[in-house]
């Protein structure tokens, strides 16, 4: 792959610009939204409006990329992805893969004989779905996927799990897409998905370990960083799991270290979802907002001994170096 495809065409890795990795436009429950049309007040048009104006003001403050994560299982719907990026300037990457914690909603598939099977040792059914929206586009449109995305979380590597990683794998060395991924931070998730990367072939220098900074745990950390990959320190905002204030130390300290090349920074945050209302995010969640990591958390970790050149090291080569390496 040597341009990137975005939302609207394609770009060279150094016209990325100053990057969000991880953030998402529409987050929706399509089996609930066709069964209770507005399902928590889902209105499309509205959300397309919303989004857009969102996806503005990001662009405004300094932001020429976001990596939409949005894949299958999180409710990825292109066209209206589409519409909300149209005229803001802003350049959106999307993703394919699948996003579960623990089962495929598509364990069989028929054969050519008509008969069922559950087993097919490669998962090419799988791996042929991901290629298609990398070499073919998402959803009956040219819009082309830029990453590859697996999760793993609290409940850990199942067996359809296991089968998702190999089978995003596969698709990865067949089009040298890169990877992106979900993990859950303090069970150290990430160490399961870089070997079973690992055990298919992948360079682990092509892959992204995501929600990186929900822990302050700096061996799991540097255990990841000292095989290559990229660490998201990718939900910034999000006090869940790890105070803001140990996540901002976190990343201090792993600068001091001299790791700000294999970092890089977003906040994981929707425009519009169908999971909570809105009114609850910002009640509960006041820090998670679109703009934390330009106004609060590059200030703070200036503040705190990191230097400007670190600042752009995450925010703008790293990204471009993980986009433009090649197999």
């Amino acid at each position: 792959m040597s341009k990137i495809p975005i939302i609207g065409g394609e770009i060279e890795p150094s016209q990325l610009g100053r990057a969000l990795m991880h953030e998402h436009v529409f987050v929706r429950t399509p089996d609930l939204q066709e069964a209770w049309p507005g399902f928590m007040g889902f209105d499309e048009e509205a959300a397309i409006a919303d989004a857009h104006a969102k996806l503005l003001a990001i662009k405004a403050s300094g932001i020429d990329t976001i990596v939409d994560m949005t894949a299958p299982g999180l409710g990825r719907s292109i066209g209206p992805v589409a519409r909300a990026a149209e005229g803001t300037g802003l350049q959106v990457i999307v993703v394919t893969g699948y996003y579960t914690y623990t089962d495929l909603p598509f364990p069989m598939k028929y054969n050519g004989a008509g008969k069922m099977f559950n087993n097919d040792p490669d998962d090419r059914f799988l791996v042929d779905l991901f290629v298609r929206d990398i070499e073919e586009g998402i959803e009956g449109t040219d819009i082309k996927a830029g990453v590859v995305k697996c999760c793993t979380d609290e409940p850990g590597v199942t067996p359809d799990i296991e089968r998702l990683i190999r089978a995003v794998a596969r698709a990865h060395l067949r089009t040298d897409v890169p990877i992106m991924t979900h993990t859950h931070a303090k069970s150290k998730r990430g160490l399961d998905q870089q070997r079973i990367l690992r055990e298919e072939g992948v360079d682990l220098t092509r892959v992204l370990i995501g929600h990186s900074n929900e822990t302050s745990d700096l061996d799991y950390l540097e255990a990841l960083l000292a095989e290559g990959s990229y660490l998201g320190f990718d939900r910034c905002g999000l006090k869940v799991d790890e105070p803001l204030e140990d996540q901002q130390a976190t990343l201090v300290e792993l600068c001091k270290r001299g790791h700000a090349g294999q970092i890089v920074l977003s906040q994981d945050r929707h425009c519009t979802t169908d999971w909570f209302p809105e009114e609850l995010v910002l009640a509960v969640l006041p820090e998670w907002r679109h703009d934390f990591v330009q106004t609060d958390l590059v200030p703070g970790l200036l503040a705190n001994g990191v230097t400007q050149d670190q600042v752009d090291e995450m925010m703008l080569r790293n990204p471009e170096r993980f986009f433009s390496a090649r197999a």
